[in-house]
């Protein structure tokens, strides 16, 4: 039996599908921790692109089981629309399992979401108007309804008339907008989770016992740990934890955690607002976006891109305990005559290697940077370190050397053979 955890340790966009995909093919079980349908992960496979939310990666194989953990905050709707998506691209999804205790996103979360943010203005946290913020407050208030209240109609009955007569006082004297009809809901919503119940089952007790009866179970965490809502530069960041979020979010103890896959681009990449301390807003950061096609998997937005930043880094590493790297998009660099990372920050004279909690302190640090010579030559079809150029292997050793990590795979490419093995993580040796 050993356990992967896929992290990202950015803001999110690293390419975890990718990675979660390649480390799959040792996996029995492929599980979803956190997080909900506002994550995209793009797949690039035989030539095929699949774009998935809240599916779990590993849905691709057909001889293993995908999980969406308990962590997971579920849109119904979407998953219906999902699955059947897949099934159209040829994707058996029956090894689909459902955690019984998975919290549900209703169209009054999503409806809430947007009245919130644009009641912020210019402070606008830049959310994805899923329903995820709100989802998870329901949660934390103990009025959510979950997996197994929405097969039960009584229940569901119950708690939805409940919640929705709360969200309608807001939605009609705070915010001003029509109140949302029970009816509409709870027939629409009944039906689909009728239709997925055969899915449903208590995920942590069959993790537990797959585990024990040693199959190799890989996690995936959803956003990157820079929006983790303790770890992350809150307020600007998601309503859950990717850092350490697993063993909640799956059930399982911590003890069976074997190794965690910290998955990083070569440069940095963010949606949304907030802090971003190396964002290039020039014709490096124009570069990066074209070449590394930086556009949002579910929102389609541009995203923010700059350098590749340590400090972040670093602090990924340490709060979600990383034990190997996998470096993506390397290929992306190809072109540039020169290449910076930022190995800290300057605040007031004095050079800081610790990401500041305090905004207002992290709006006064300025990176110092580390300058890497580049290359032009075509690394995409490159099938070990060694064939890569002399300069490329300089950038990753210094990355290595700084972070205390090895790499588990260095990718060239999107697609799945586009990818450097470095270190077998399924060997706990």
């Amino acid at each position: 039996m050993t356990t992967v955890v896929v992290v990202g340790t950015q803001w999110g966009d690293e390419g975890k599908g990718k990675i979660t995909d390649y480390f799959s093919g040792e996996a029995n079980i492929i599980a979803r921790y956190q997080g909900g349908d506002n994550a995209g992960h793009t797949l690039n496979i035989d030539g095929q692109v699949y774009k998935l939310r809240s599916v779990p990666s590993g849905i691709l194989y057909s001889d293993k089981t995908s999980v969406i953990g308990n962590g997971v905050v579920l849109n119904l709707e979407s998953l219906a629309d999902e699955l059947k998506r897949l099934n159209e691209q040829g994707v058996n999804t029956d090894n689909l399992k459902i955690s019984n205790r998975a919290q549900l996103i209703l169209p009054y979360h999503i409806q809430l979401d947007k009245c919130q943010e644009k009641s912020r203005g210019n402070s606008k946290v830049g959310t994805t108007n899923r329903g995820i913020g709100p989802a998870y407050m329901d949660k934390a208030a103990r009025v959510g309804i979950r997996m197994a209240d929405i097969l039960d109609k009584d229940i569901f009955k119950a708690e939805l008339e409940e919640n929705l007569k709360q969200k309608n006082e807001m939605f009609t004297k705070i915010y001003g907008v029509e109140a949302m009809k029970f009816d509409d809901i709870f027939d629409k919503f009944y039906e689909i989770g009728q239709s997925l119940k055969d899915r449903v089952i208590d995920t942590s007790a069959y993790l537990n016992k797959e585990l024990k009866a040693g199959k190799n179970v890989l996690f995936e965490g959803a956003q990157g740990i820079m929006l983790d809502i303790d770890h992350g530069t809150y307020p600007y960041v998601t309503s859950s934890n990717p850092a350490g979020g697993v063993t909640t979010g799956a059930g399982i103890g911590a003890p069976l955690i074997d190794n965690v896959i910290g998955v990083v681009k070569a440069y940095t990449s963010r949606v949304g607002a907030g802090p971003f301390p190396t964002e290039q807003d020039n014709e490096i950061g124009n570069f990066l976006r074209e070449a590394g096609h930086e556009y949002g998997t579910v929102t389609h937005r541009p995203r923010r891109v700059g350098w590749l930043d340590t400090v972040v880094l670093r602090h990924s590493a340490n709060v979600s305990g990383v034990t190997h790297l996998s470096l993506n998009c390397l290929d992306v660099l190809t072109g540039l005559k020169e290449i910076k990372v930022c190995t800290g920050y300057d605040l007031n004279g004095k050079v800081i290697d610790e990401y500041p909690a305090n905004l207002n302190i992290l709006a006064q640090c300025k990176p110092v940077y580390k300058t890497f010579e580049g290359w032009s030559e075509d690394i995409t079809q490159a099938k070990s370190l060694s064939d890569l150029p002399k300069q490329a292997q300089a950038y990753l050793e210094f990355l290595k050397s700084e972070l205390g990590v090895e790499y588990a795979t260095v990718s060239v490419g999107p697609d799945r053979e586009q990818t450097i093995e470095v270190h077998d993580v399924w060997d706990r040796a």
